[in-house]
């Protein structure tokens, strides 16, 4: 566990590893507080503190994972990760380490951006096609008026950008960064600049963009409710058919291998 949770106000339990990759047990209001903490921490700092990496996880990431030893450590690394994925959820309650609910990327993004409306931290939108970080910021600003936007840019998580992005942000006085590159590019391209990320938190958040900008529709709310959004996703996105491959073959690997696997 990471050290971090030792000064929270509330009891964290010990982290379940599903498939030897980590997921934090967390309520959603106990992600928003874990992260206000690691802000304000930050912020009253008189030397800046190391960038805290946050991930949400769901059964792709976690197939991803066992092929991939540099995510996989990501992962396990990342100051906080969050079971994005009903897949997750369920995959804890059978290895009888049950995770409280399930907490998405775009809901802790939207959460974020109350959080920094709230206590005027700055907020950085990297990534996604051109022009599609500034369309989500607007519809963050309309959803958490006050929110002030440090900058958003496209760039690509190409290595020769990294100097240049991260210059970007370190004039932009960003506390918060947000990166929609998709998994795992944008979460290897947070670690990797981890050292130098002149932010409180990074948090990669895959299609949250274009979720915010209405690009892509998530499922209606019972729907998401019973567990069935990756159903309703494959509906109105059939091409990927192939990804969703990752489910049943994640169930039966749990099934298997779920209790012989800690953290690897």
């Amino acid at each position: 566990m990471v050290h971090m949770f030792n000064t929270l106000p509330f009891t964290v339990p010990p982290s379940v590893y599903v498939l030897g990759v980590r997921v934090d047990r967390l309520t959603r209001r106990q992600v928003v507080a874990s992260l206000e903490h690691i802000i304000a921490l930050a912020r009253s700092s008189q030397d800046p503190l190391p960038c805290q990496q946050i991930i949400t996880v769901n059964p792709e990431f976690v197939m991803a994972a066992q092929r991939n030893t540099l995510f996989r450590q990501c992962i396990n690394q990342a100051a906080l990760v969050m079971a994005d994925g009903i897949g997750i959820v369920l995959a804890a309650r059978y290895l009888r380490q049950p995770t409280p609910e399930r907490v998405t990327g775009v809901d802790t993004l939207v959460d974020l951006a109350h959080l920094c409306a709230s206590h005027s931290y700055r907020l950085y939108l990297l990534g996604a096609a051109p022009g599609i970080a500034e369309e989500a910021a607007q519809r963050l600003l309309n959803l958490a008026p006050g929110l002030m936007i440090a900058g958003t840019y496209a760039g690509s998580p190409a290595p020769a950008e990294e100097d240049e992005i991260i210059e970007r942000i370190r004039t932009s006085q960003a506390d918060v960064l947000c990166v929609a590159y998709g998994a795992p590019a944008q979460d290897l391209w947070i670690q990797r600049n981890l050292s130098r990320l002149p932010v409180a938190v990074a948090m990669g958040v895959g299609g949250s963009f274009d979720f915010l900008t209405g690009r892509q529709r998530r499922a209606p709310r019972w729907l998401q409710q019973l567990g069935l959004e990756w159903l309703y996703r494959l509906y109105r996105e059939p091409w990927r058919w192939r990804r969703m491959l990752a489910l049943p073959q994640f169930a039966l690997q749990v099934v298997l291998k779920g209790h012989k696997l800690y953290d690897a």
